[in-house]
């Protein structure tokens, strides 16, 4: 069977698992404050060319994401997010335990948030006895698999700053985003235009792991006691720097994901080829096949896959997300058996 049901179901990539094993039998400060972490985080501020950011290591997206938002928020200030979004749609309320509410706006069919969408809810929270609008959230790649482009979050940035608004970047799938044909997003981009935004390591060759960058220096005092106040500090949190800058110190982080995004170009294309249309078609790691239901049993047999939502009547829209692990043949051997089946 084939497996395409997320790209965190492996381990982690074998020159992850050698650095660890290198030094496992060290002994290390615990919490972070360890030279692993220090060097990783000193390596991140000069990939953002962000002298001033602090870099916090935290251990899974959803966790990232009620942590910054419990830290950067006061008790009345809600989280702007596309309806389709992670924080709303696959966190179980993890954002809203932390006390403030998310504001949705109806994004398109791509995922992303713009300017447009943002204002009215800007506008409606003018009104003192309604939540007030502070922090955007997006997400590079969006759930839909698109991806932004630097004139989007340019245009995102400047609408924020004018209406004080703090801009968030979830970048649990960045090394996808950024390894997407046609992208012209970089770290220092990511680090001009946000307040604060992560680098995703459990979706990409990590074990475990989240790269928090946060550029607003107004936003970094006393972070690390929110942290723990949230569960989030590793008491081993040396593997998490250590791990990061394995990844990230040759590029590594990169290659794997461009290789992943190429494994998922090839099976949308093969897929479409197929007579299998899209909705939407993706430039990530993900695909997002229209299947027919009696197809679905052959399917159940090839591959793990999500089902993501119903097209219509006789339709079902899944998702198959390749991974650094998946290989051409992989994807060569899935698309022949399908095929056969159809």
């Amino acid at each position: 069977m084939y497996n395409f049901r997320n790209d965190y179901s492996e381990g982690a990539h074998p020159a992850v698992l050698a650095a660890l094993a290198a030094h496992n039998g060290e002994h290390v400060v615990g919490y972070g404050a360890d030279q692993y972490c220090a060097r990783a985080a000193q390596l991140i501020r000069d990939l953002c060319r962000c002298p001033g950011a602090d870099v916090q290591f935290l251990i899974g997206g959803t966790q990232t994401n009620f942590t910054a938002v419990a830290a950067f928020l006061r008790p009345w200030e809600g989280v702007i997010c596309a309806h389709t979004g992670h924080v709303n749609g696959h966190e179980g309320g993890a954002v809203e335990a932390t006390g403030h509410k998310l504001l949705q706006a109806q994004a398109g069919p791509d995922g992303k948030l713009t300017p447009e969408l943002i204002l009215p809810l800007v506008e409606e929270g003018r009104n003192e006895h309604v939540v007030l609008p502070r922090l955007v959230y997006i997400s590079d790649a969006t759930e839909n698999g698109a991806v932004y482009t630097l004139a989007e979050l340019e245009a995102l940035s400047s609408c924020c700053r004018a209406n004080g608004l703090l801009l968030f970047l979830d970048g649990a799938r960045l090394g996808a985003a950024f390894g997407a044909a046609g992208n012209d997003l970089t770290l220092p981009d990511l680090a001009r235009l946000t307040d604060a935004f992560y680098i995703g390591g459990t979706k990409n060759g990590a074990l475990m792991g989240e790269a928090l960058i946060i550029v607003n220096p107004t936003l970094q005092e006393g972070f690390f006691r929110i942290k723990k106040q949230r569960g989030a500090v590793l008491a081993k949190g040396w593997l998490l720097g250590l791990q990061f800058h394995a990844l990230l110190e040759d590029g590594l982080y990169w290659t794997i994901a461009r290789h992943a995004v190429d494994m998922a170009q090839a099976l949308q294309t093969g897929l479409e080829a197929l007579g299998l249309p899209m909705a939407p078609r993706s430039a990530s790691n993900m695909v997002f096949p229209v299947v027919p239901d009696s197809l679905l049993p052959a399917l159940d047999r090839l591959c793990t896959y999500e089902v993501w939502t119903r097209q219509d009547a006789d339709h079902t829209v899944v998702r198959l997300v390749t991974s650094f692990a998946t290989r051409q043949a992989d994807v060569d051997g899935f698309l022949s058996a399908l095929k056969e089946a159809l």
